[in-house]
């Protein structure tokens, strides 16, 4: 590289930054700037982990992928009740909620310092509804969609090309209750857009249903389907679907229920917007009595294996995935390295998982075997006070 593109370079990251301190609100919750003459420069195998807690704040660590080691950074954002926080695919942003069912729920964007690990207050957008608890960042529409636990409702909110929040479009409340004493109303915990890129899927604990919404990747925009189709799957009573994920085909779905802890495996039809039930495993062990509470699940990146997080038991559970018919066969049961598991991540390289114990207020390491997808506590952890949700920033 040149001198003269150094400079050039080096100029404009200046210049960006200059911006972002110039669009920032007085009183922001978050870091404030810091001025840098250069970039820091950041080594290639480490990335910035945060963590959404309970604790009305966002911890952040960083993290050696090449050797497992987590290392602490502290608080970097306080003030909101940021218990899920979601990075933007391709740039260095964060998003998090605020799940204070008390007022309207909202998602607050950070602008991500690499070299540090700041976060610096971009903007926040309202999700029309309360208790907004979980984000998916859909990447060919630059859309956000949050599931509002306590209203019972879905929204959709457009992101800027610069990563900020845009405006709120399309929110989509429901009704339903269960069995349970937690199911007096229905209770959106979760939403994922499927593979066509045309419908959303949300599971919703109180009223024991998955439903399905049309999606308008141009509009960003939510809608309810019309006719007399049915355009929801109904779990069995108190099951309390909590979180999903497509297969890699995209042919199936695979849902944890909370309530019930079991993890279901649907086959989903884009054609007619269904989901038909295929198998349903327990992630509880034969001998457990107390209390059942399924918590996270995630699809490992080669598809082959389906990780969940039994928060009743303070255990991971892996799953090996049959790729024809899509069912599912446990090959691993071990402890999560703390106590209450609320949310885990995989890292880009896929090499590793991290665990947010929520009530022992760590963030345990494992490492995943790429062949036989089993996890193997790293023996690397970091104290966080209520963790609940972890994302990843290169």
């Amino acid at each position: 590289m040149t001198r003269l593109s150094q400079r050039n370079r080096f100029a404009r990251y200046g210049s960006i930054m200059a911006l972002v301190v110039s669009t920032l609100p007085a009183g922001m919750v978050g870091t404030p700037v810091r001025a840098a003459a250069l970039p820091v420069p950041v080594p290639a195998h480490t990335e910035l982990v945060y963590v959404g807690t309970m604790d009305s704040r966002i911890g952040a660590l960083r993290f050696d992928t090449s050797s497992g080691k987590l290392s602490t950074i502290g608080p970097v954002a306080q003030g909101l009740k940021s218990t899920w926080v979601a990075a933007h695919p391709e740039l260095p942003i964060l998003y998090a909620v605020d799940d204070d069912s008390s007022k309207e729920g909202s998602i607050t964007a950070y602008a991500v310092d690499r070299g540090t690990g700041a976060l610096n207050k971009l903007n926040a957008s309202l999700t029309g509804g309360r208790g907004t608890t979980y984000l998916q960042f859909d990447i060919p529409s630059a859309t956000l969609l949050g599931a509002n636990f306590n209203s019972g409702s879905v929204s959709s909110v457009a992101v800027n090309a610069d990563g900020s929040m845009g405006a709120l479009v399309s929110t989509i409340a429901e009704t339903g209750s269960g069995p349970n004493r937690r199911q007096t109303s229905a209770h959106a915990h979760s939403v994922a857009i499927d593979p066509s890129g045309r419908y959303a899927l949300v599971p919703d604990l109180g009223a024991d249903r998955v439903f399905i919404y049309r999606f308008d990747r141009t509009t960003h925009s939510l809608s309810q389907e019309q006719g007399d189709a049915p355009h929801a799957f109904i779990a069995p009573p108190g099951a309390g679907p909590r979180h999903l994920t497509f297969s890699a085909d995209g042919r199936f779905v695979y849902l944890l229920t909370e309530l019930s802890s079991e993890i279901m495996v649907l086959r989903w039809d884009a054609a007619h917007a269904q989901l038909t039930f295929v198998q349903a495993l327990p992630t509880s062990s034969e001998t457990f009595q107390g209390a059942k509470s399924g918590a996270e699940l995630a699809l490992s990146r080669d598809g082959r294996f389906v990780y969940v997080e039994d928060r009743g038991e303070n255990a991971l559970v892996v799953y090996r995935v049959n790729v024809r018919s899509g069912e599912l066969s446990p090959i691993q049961r071990t402890s999560s390295g703390g106590e209450k598991p609320w949310g885990f991540a995989i890292d880009s390289s896929g090499k590793w998982l991290l665990v947010a114990n929520q009530r022992s207020g760590t963030v345990n390491v494992f490492s995943i075997d790429p062949v036989t997808g089993k996890v193997a506590d790293a023996g690397q952890s970091a104290d966080i006070a209520s963790p609940t949700s972890i994302a990843f920033v290169k």
